[in-house]
């Protein structure tokens, strides 16, 4: 391992896959059992497997850690506790460590907070998606919108940090009411919002309400004006976009999605985790079995659940940054393309781009993705890439 890569941030994924209910737009790897699953049977399989993992990536400094789901609040603080020990007793644990858990904003997974906050937890992302409850019943959560206020103020007096995401693009959503909702949110949150156009994902019952047409999504245009309004309102709150669904007062940045959108490494530990582990001068993709139980069969057999582990080229890699780093209102090092991909981006693709005004390169001379370019970002992607 380089030294360069040595200074960069270094991330710790913990998945954990269990949730109450499968929501309705939602195509993660979460699984509901009837019977709560067997929480210290899956610490030990989780200890096995961050020590296995750190025995391949030693002497690391873990910059952050996050719990994601699924639904990490319906673990046990102690759960969580014993899995952030073990990490401490692989890896060096950064003195300004980011330890985040996704947490679902109910009264009885509030309850929890402290006990989190205790086990060394010291930020919390809640799943708000909607401030009004006919529309927290039609994206299928169990909550209500007083529910998920009462939480954001509970953690609101326990943790320094905490964000909640919100699902726009909703079924008969207009700017309007989107503006007036998008308002009351930043109201609500300190310094971070992740802010997320609803997508109709393959193989999810939205999917096959929409093909029935029985879910009517807003059309492209009304889709671009949400969109514009969500840029517009967090800006002039203080809370640009850092990332093409993402907005955090300067400085406040979830550091945990940053390791990945920067292209550094991170160990993903869990069932149906992914990771990314630079091991003898290769970068490795890893994958684990999705199956709670296959991979709880797999770490008990052989100390890791990993079903896939894959080097990737220096084209796969460039790509790979390409279609991250873009996402980023920082942008993209093109040094540091050339020096993972051997070559330089075309330079005739990059003037199109700018001509267009969807690229500009900034003063560092980074190249990134304009307001105007992210809503076309999947195109402009492809373009530098081809």
């Amino acid at each position: 391992m380089s030294a360069t890569e040595n200074n960069q941030d270094f991330g710790v994924y913990i998945h954990w896959p269990f949730c109450l209910s499968k929501c309705p737009y939602c195509d993660f790897n979460s699984h509901v059992r009837h019977q709560p699953p067997d929480e210290e049977r899956f610490l030990q399989a989780f200890a096995a497997e961050i020590a296995t993992t750190a025995a391949r990536a030693p002497g690391r400094k873990v910059s952050t850690i996050f719990f994601g789901g699924g639904t990490p609040s319906l673990m046990k603080p102690a759960t969580v506790g014993g899995i952030l020990d073990t990490i401490a007793r692989h890896w060096t644990i950064a003195p300004n460590v980011e330890v985040t858990l996704e947490a679902n904003p109910s009264s009885v997974e509030a309850q929890r907070f402290r006990g989190y906050r205790g086990a060394g937890v010291n930020r919390v992302s809640l799943g708000v998606q909607a401030l009004d409850d006919a529309s927290l019943r039609e994206l299928g959560r169990l909550h209500t919108a007083e529910d998920a206020l009462a939480a954001v103020a509970t953690a609101r007096g326990i943790f320094q940090r905490y964000s909640f995401d919100l699902i726009y693009a909703r079924p008969q959503q207009t700017p309007e009411a989107w503006a007036a909702e998008l308002k009351r949110a930043i109201a609500e949150a300190a310094e971070h919002l992740s802010l997320y156009q609803l997508t109709i994902e393959p193989d999810t019952p939205f999917a096959a309400l929409h093909k029935a047409g029985k879910l009517v999504t807003p059309d492209e245009d009304t889709g671009r004006a949400l969109y514009d309004v969500t840029q517009e309102i967090c800006a002039a709150a203080g809370l640009p976009a850092y990332e093409i669904s993402n907005h955090a007062r300067p400085g406040r940045e979830c550091r945990h999605n940053l390791v990945y959108w920067r292209g550094h490494d991170y160990a993903g530990i869990g069932p149906g985790a992914h990771g990314r582990l630079t091991v003898d001068g290769a970068r490795l993709a890893t994958e684990t079995d999705k199956r709670p139980e296959g991979w709880l069969m797999r770490v008990e057999a052989n100390g890791h659940g990993i079903t896939v582990e894959e080097e990737l080229t220096h084209t796969e890699r460039a790509d790979e940054y390409l279609l991250m780093g873009l996402r980023l209102a920082e942008g993209i090092d093109l040094d540091r393309f050339k020096a993972i991909a051997g070559r330089d981006i075309d330079p005739e693709k990059i003037a199109f781009l700018r001509e267009q005004g969807a690229v500009e390169t900034t003063a560092d001379g980074k190249l990134r993705v304009t307001l105007e370019g992210f809503p076309i970002l999947d195109a402009v992607v492809a373009d530098l890439a081809a």
